[in-house]
């Protein structure tokens, strides 16, 4: 049962959005936070992710049930009986998580955990999932959000390294779900899901992969002409450096092991990024 929650949660991108946070934490001067501080502020991120990730299983139950990735989620297979009580579990996860938050912290960081968990969960889910190819770009701003009530939590000002490395979380997201929509690309189809490679074929989408990730890589560099130092540039360039790589060999050679490859060079490149990140904010 633990295993079906771990899934029907979404916890390992629940976890990766509390690093997200951590890392927007870091890059923000402000307030001091101690370490049981730090540790809410992960778990209140965790909560928040959670609820949305719920929500977009309960939601998605019969979409799940076509696709072959995602035929033994907890809710397809009855393990978890999809009954409209995980509504109101949802709903009072995701309150108690910003209602803490604008206690223990401020209201910034409550308005950006909402409203992370407020574009997956319902503009992602609900109005763009299905209806048009956009839906990733748009829904990618929930992680940027996550990054945010990390630096908040350090300051309700932000400062430019946090802005700007929520628009890496916003530029990441497309070519991150792209590569893998490639990879899956029978799987969306089958399911009458509007993701760009359905919409435009692979190889075009391959294209517009590799023009993201040019974008991202820009964008990531440029805090190191702000705040951001030597150690973050180096991971940013590797990283960034591996990603571009990647997405060049997909657009040269479309096909399913190329778009697995590109997928996981985005988690690498992402990994860098906030690595630096944490690594310049704590040394």
């Amino acid at each position: 049962m633990l295993r079906q929650l771990v899934d029907l949660f979404k916890l390992r991108i629940g976890i990766m959005m509390s690093v997200t946070a951590l890392a927007g934490y870091a890059v923000t001067p402000g307030r001091e936070l101690s370490l049981a501080e730090v540790t809410l502020l992960l778990v209140l991120v965790v909560l928040a992710s959670a609820s949305a990730g719920a929500f977009n299983q309960y939601a998605e139950r019969d979409l799940d049930s076509v696709m072959p990735r995602t035929q033994n989620r907890p809710f397809v297979t009855g393990v978890i009986k999809h009954h409209s009580i995980w509504l109101f579990i949802i709903a009072a996860i995701l309150v108690a998580s910003v209602v803490t938050a604008w206690i223990v912290f401020n209201s910034m960081v409550a308005i950006y955990l909402f409203l992370g968990a407020f574009f997956y969960g319902v503009v992602y889910t609900l109005w763009l999932k299905r209806r048009s190819s956009i839906n990733i770009i748009i829904g990618g701003v929930s992680g940027s959000f996550a990054v945010l009530a990390g630096a908040a939590a350090a300051s309700p000002d932000l400062n430019s390294s946090s802005i700007l490395l929520a628009m890496v979380l916003f530029l990441w997201t497309p070519p991150h779900f792209w590569s893998l929509a490639i990879a899956l690309h029978k799987d969306y189809a089958l399911a009458k899901v509007p993701m760009l490679p359905v919409v435009i074929g692979d190889e075009k989408a391959a294209i517009v992969i590799l023009i993201h990730t040019l974008m991202l890589v820009t964008v990531s560099i440029l805090p190191f002409f702000y705040e951001m130092g030597v150690v973050y540039l180096i991971c940013a360039l590797s990283g960034g450096a591996y990603f571009i790589i990647k997405s060049i060999q997909l657009v040269i050679n479309t096909n399913k092991k190329s778009a697995m490859s590109c997928f996981f060079a985005s988690l690498i490149q992402l990994t860098m990024v906030l690595l630096g990140s944490v690594l310049n904010g704590f040394t």
